[in-house]
């Protein structure tokens, strides 16, 4: 019997561990509400904290040109971050990361930003045929967060760059209220380097030589001269006021889904994730708008109700994807309808194995007692 949150559209199926109160809400609902209570301002509260991190930010840097780095990706969240570091009077360095996937709507959407806004813009172009290699060694290791490799390098990058700069502060795009709903057996942790060391280790054939990997040294430096700044958790952040704000300052374009500007990402969301794992991301987009306030339960699921993919887009995407990756579509085929695998099945970060090479020979005896404890 599946069992179905009253206040968000999560079910057992998308988690089967999925808990339900006595009201019917969900564990995913209470985790929402617990961390919104920790990270998000409203009110006198929040103008405060954005005033005092403005002047933070503003005397924080002997860099005349910059005093914050902005990640762009033509997206909603980084879109309206510009804005709002233009009406706060930050000089911000945007760096846009591209993998090779962007779509002609990004690039124009960044383009009119930039040049209205007054701002300099660097594009961090990574090396294609590495990451390439990275992109068909996730497709064949079968494990779901293809796109941890992309999230991976765009934070290192970001970080990178303002490390080499001097610059002491990051602008985040990240907010709860769009974003702090995320079953967890859909993504893997994005900062494992670990893990896609190893997948790539196991499938890859071209060497990394520039994939900027967020290193445990790295790590640390990061923590002691960078710090993330979260603006849109200090603000009234509504995705369909702040869309239309962005039409009307810049002409940007809505792309019809979350992360959308990307054309792998679409197809990664709107084909790979229903067809192999059987995982509609737009379940945790719409219902972290209902936990925000931001639409009904009802309008969640009448959308929901809409295609994922329009047809004639659909063959476009998946001819592309996959001249693009260099795979048949017979090879594409057979790796789909293979059984996934989790993350969990190689090297992740933390893991003893890691710390303790002398164990790593156990590891194989220590997977397998793992399967046969989950079937059991």
């Amino acid at each position: 019997m599946v069992r179905t949150c009253s206040k968000c559209i999560l079910d057992s199926n998308d988690d089967p561990n999925l808990v339900l109160d006595e009201n019917g809400v969900c564990n995913y609902c209470h985790y929402y509400d617990d961390v919104y209570a920790r990270t998000v301002l409203t009110g006198e509260a929040a103008q405060k904290k954005v005033e005092e991190t403005i002047n933070k930010i503003k005397a924080s840097t002997s860099n005349k040109d910059y005093n914050c780095v902005l990640g762009l990706s033509g997206g909603v969240d980084s879109s309206y971050l510009a804005l709002l570091a233009k009406k706060y009077g930050l000089k911000p360095l945007c760096l846009h990361f591209d993998n090779g996937w962007n779509s002609e709507l990004a690039v124009k959407n960044i383009e009119n930003m930039v040049n209205k806004l007054g701002y300099d813009l660097e594009t961090y172009v990574i090396n294609w045929e590495e990451f390439k290699d990275l992109q068909r060694s996730y497709f064949k290791a079968g494990v779901i967060d293809i796109e941890a490799l992309t999230d991976h390098a765009i934070f290192a990058a970001l970080y990178k760059t303002a490390l080499d700069r001097k610059i002491r502060y990051v602008l985040s795009g990240f907010n709860i209220v769009t974003e702090g709903v995320m079953v967890n057996h859909w993504t893997h942790r994005k900062s494992d380097y670990i893990n896609i060391k190893d997948i790539h280790s196991k499938y890859g054939t071209v060497p990394l030589k520039s994939y900027p990997m967020l290193s445990k040294p790295l790590k640390r430096k990061i923590s002691a001269d960078v710090e993330a700044i979260e603006l849109l958790n200090w603000i009234d952040y509504n995705k369909h006021e702040v869309k239309e704000t962005l039409k009307k300052e810049f002409g940007w374009r809505d792309y019809g889904g979350k992360h959308y500007e990307s054309i792998f990402t679409r197809f990664y969301q709107a084909y790979i994730l229903p067809t192999k794992f059987g995982v509609d991301k737009r379940k945790v987009h719409l219902s972290n708008l209902i936990c925000s306030g931001q639409i009904t339960r009802e309008e969640a699921l009448e959308e929901m109700k809409k295609p994922l993919y329009d047809e004639a887009l659909l063959k476009d995407d998946m001819d592309f994807v996959l001249k693009k990756l260099d795979f048949t579509q017979e090879e594409f085929d057979k790796m789909m309808k293979e059984p996934p695998r989790s993350h969990k099945d190689f090297d992740i970060e933390g893991s003893l194995f890691n710390y303790y090479p002398i164990l790593k020979p156990l590891r194989p005896l220590w997977l397998k007692y793992k399967e046969m404890k989950g079937k059991s």
